[in-house]
This record gives structure tokens, sequence and C-alpha cells, in this order.
């Protein structure tokens, strides 16, 4: 038998690492809040993009609200957890633009007036996080960085 890793990781892309998933995001923190703008910036097929839509409301990422009732249309607003996202956006497109763009499709000045340059720092310290500075301690009992490693009487799954 085997059972996969426990990890954060893997249960955040079961949630939103499908590509549309992402892309509606990234619209929606560029303000693009409406289904037909969406489509059109996305690029994705009607039922899949409604489809995303509908997981990410149900999963508390994007909230829909009305703004007209006759045709009903609706606008999807990020939430606290979406907004949360937004950091590992900006980390996607520093990489992409520095390894697939030949030149970046949007740049991000910041209220200090220069480009964004996002860095992920340890809020305790202030320092950059590198490789080198971080030290893995597993909390589920039974895994280490090599993976299950438990007596042989027990199981990851618990039984």
């Amino acid at each position: 038998m085997t059972t996969a890793r426990p990890c954060s990781v893997a249960d955040a892309l079961a949630l939103v690492g499908e590509k549309y998933s992402l892309l509606i995001l990234r619209e929606v923190f560029y303000g693009v809040r409406r289904f037909d703008a969406m489509a059109r910036n996305i690029g994705a097929p009607r039922d899949i993009l409604a489809a995303r839509l509908k997981r990410l409301v149900e999963a508390g990422l994007l909230e829909k609200t009305a703004y007209s009732e006759r045709p009903p249309r609706h606008e999807y607003l990020p939430t606290a957890a979406a907004i949360e996202l937004q950091d590992v956006l900006h980390m996607l497109r520093k990489w992409g633009d520095r390894h697939l763009a030949e030149q970046p499709s949007v740049v991000f000045a910041h209220s200090c007036g220069q480009e964004l340059d996002p860095i992920v720092t340890c809020r305790c310290c202030g320092q950059a996080v590198t490789p080198g500075s971080l030290t893995a301690d597993y909390r589920v009992p039974g895994w280490s960085a090599k993976g299950w490693s438990a007596p042989e009487s027990a199981s990851p799954d618990g039984g």
C-alpha cells in the first residue's frame, strides 16, 4: 500500500492547482470581477470557467455578489483567504518572467516607487528565506524527509 505524504501544498493544489483557477484569481486581483470579462481575458471555455468559479466560491476564496437583478448578473469578489494567495501569484509571475517569458507581460510598481521584485522573508527576523536557512520539523508521526519511516506495525493512514 502506498500513501501520499500529508502536505498542505498538495491540499492547496487540489483547490487552486488547476490552471484556470489561478487565472481566475489573477483576473480578480487585476480588478476583473465579471464572468464575461474573465472568459475573454482567460480564454477558458465558459462551462469550465463557470465550474471553477463555483468551486472557488464554495471553498471560500471568492464571494459571488449580485450587481444586476434584470437580467441576473453577478461579480466575484476576493475573500481574505484569496487575498493571501496574491503573494503566491506574484512569486509565480516572477518565476515565469525569469524562466519562460522573453519580457514581462505586466510589471507592478511598489508603493516605494520601485518595480516590485518579490522575495520571501521571515516575519520574525526580516531575513530572506533561502534553502540553506530552513530546517524542516516533520509534525506528522512517522514521516520524515525520506518519507514514511514508522515501525512496520504502523501504517501512515493510521491502520
